[in-house]
């Protein structure tokens, strides 16, 4: 960005467009011409939008080419008035310690926000630099110093709201238990004197808090969700592009209430505390987008912990070059996939997108011509076009007695969630051998290691070379921020060095272009957007074939 001019700025009357426009013109970031024709516009006078939310609107351009968005805009006026900017990241703010530097009504009249609080000092952010009479009031009331900084006047404006109501009801939701002590079932052997009345899982308060959880987890494009009780204060934490970042210490109390919430609505025994239970629940974002969550719950030392894991259903209507195939990984993927009989297999860690390319191939093989049919420990997904089946241990319907009743079901294509044991690799090779084409799992680090696994289960060899069609390996890696990476001289010899550490211990030709993470708002100061897979396949050919003899 351009240079700004540095304005000295007293305390004052808050920032009009007419002034906001003046330092552009003067900064030549906005042409004379546009400002003179937004400053006719006599509406903009007396409005309560700040006056960077006014030119943030025009959509000009600055002349870098950037467009001139809001966050650009905070970013400059905070160079201009020599103060420092903050990006308001709620995953890095303490939002229950910085709610009680001043009270909602209070922020809101001034239009500041605490966004940090220590033993010495309070950070307040403003998108208001002359108005700052509130300023010596506030340090005398909490006794601490002040740092003021300049933040984005819409997400000071949203984030107040946020911050103040889920302050509120965890408080509200607080007072429903009188003292609980946040002590686990684990710990409460030795507390049954005490008579805490638990908090309700149908409060109010104990809604909004699961219902704004989630909302902020569709937009920060969370993954999984954990929700985990600790002995005073339990923890949330939110998976984004394969890593953990926590997101909010919750009191022991309102976390039972929030788990016996969630397990309410789907649809688990809310009583049953002792043993693990799976459940799942339909939503919609705030877009109107509908997820799918599945809930796991497991017994701990300090309570139930839950993991909800998002599905976005889209992922079933993705091409395949959206999911990372090459034109060579999916022509031998077609190649395996699109037999009328045989086995394929997928192959990888927990997590790394199995689920995801199974459905897709499923999804994009079940024509009205087609029976397809599911077994799955649980259910990921429930799609219309399959015939799912889900394994009930409690009953004795595991994986080969799933596949067994299957095959009685005239199937075309059959699905089996995981292979784990030699009974279930049995009916597989069973149902290959009798016509049906076979896709399945197995946990296994690369795709030659798929056929060892198979042999130290039992399969005999040569049924292995009858059936197989192929086996596929994937992982999921972090794709570099499309807005923030930074082209690579490939002249420099450490750059070029990194590279061949990368790829080692095999050697590959250095590429055309290369990029390295650097870190934006769009990406969270991360470098990184989104995942996609990386693949392996092994087509079972006759050369494959005799090495496995």
């Amino acid at each position: 960005m351009q240079q700004a001019v540095k304005t000295e700025i007293a305390a004052g009357p808050r920032l009009t467009i007419v002034e906001i426009l003046d330092w552009l013109v003067e900064d030549k970031i906005v042409a004379p011409e546009a400002a003179e024709e937004l400053k006719k516009e006599r509406r903009y006078y007396k409005g309560a939008l700040h006056p960077l939310v006014i030119v943030a609107d025009q959509k000009w351009r600055h002349p870098n080419g950037k467009p001139l968005a809001l966050e650009l805009l905070t970013e400059w006026l905070a160079k201009r008035v020599g103060m420092e900017y903050l990006h308001i990241d709620p995953l890095k703010i303490d939002f229950t310690a910085v709610t009680d530097v001043m009270s909602s009504a209070y922020a809101t009249r001034f239009r500041i926000l605490p966004v940090g609080v220590s033993a010495k000092e309070a950070i307040i952010a403003t998108a208001e630099p002359r108005v700052y009479d509130w300023e010596k009031e506030l340090s005398h009331i909490i006794k601490r110093g002040i740092k003021r900084v300049i933040a984005n006047p819409l997400d000071i404006e949203r984030y107040q709201v946020e911050f103040y109501n889920l302050a509120k009801s965890i408080k509200g939701a607080g007072k429903t238990a009188t003292g609980a002590s946040g002590l686990s079932n684990f710990e409460q052997l030795v507390e049954l004197g005490k008579s805490d009345k638990p908090v309700d899982a149908n409060d109010a308060h104990v809604v909004r808090i699961v219902d704004w959880l989630w909302s902020y987890a569709f937009e920060q494009r969370a993954s999984d969700i954990h929700v985990e009780p600790r002995r005073e204060q339990g923890i949330v934490r939110f998976r984004i592009d394969g890593v953990l970042h926590q997101v909010y210490q919750i009191p022991a109390a309102i976390l039972i209430a929030m788990t016996s919430r969630i397990k309410i609505l789907a649809r688990m025994d809310v009583v049953e505390k002792r043993r693990p239970q799976d459940g799942r629940i339909k939503t919609r974002t705030l877009a109107g987008d509908e997820v799918e969550l599945r809930i796991s719950s497991l017994p701990t030392a300090f309570g139930e912990k839950l993991v909800m894991r998002i599905f976005d259903p889209e992922v079933l209507v993705r091409d395949f070059k959206e999911l990372g195939f090459s034109d060579e990984d999916h022509k031998r993927w077609r190649e395996m996939t699109e037999r009328p009989n045989g086995i394929v297999l997928v192959t990888g860690p927990t997590g790394s997108g199995k689920t995801t390319t199974l459905y897709s191939t499923l999804k994009s093989l079940a024509t009205p011509e087609v029976n397809v049919c599911t077994i799955e420990d649980p259910i990921e997904m429930v799609e219309p076009a399959f015939n799912q089946m889900q394994v009930v241990q409690s009953i004795d319907l595991g994986f080969a007695d799933g596949v067994r009743a299957l095959m009685r079901q005239d199937p075309d294509i059959i699905m089996v969630g995981e292979i784990r044991d030699l009974e279930t690799a049995e009916m597989a090779v069973q149902a290959a051998l009798t016509g049906h084409l076979v896709l399945s799992t197995l946990h296994t680090n690369d795709a030659p290691s798929a056929v060892a696994r198979l042999l130290e289960l039992g399969v005999p060899s040569y049924l292995l070379n009858a059936t197989l069609n192929g086996i596929m390996a994937q992982r999921l890696v972090r794709t570099l921020c499309a807005k923030c990476k930074q082209k690579v001289d490939l002249n420099r010899q450490e750059d070029l060095a990194a590279w061949d550490t990368l790829v080692a211990p095999w050697k590959s030709k250095h590429p055309a272009k290369l990029y390295k993470p650097v870190g934006c708002l769009e990406c969270r100061m991360t470098g990184f957007m989104g995942r996609i897979g990386i693949y392996e396949t092994l087509l079972f050919s006759s050369a494959i074939k005799t090495l496995v003899n």
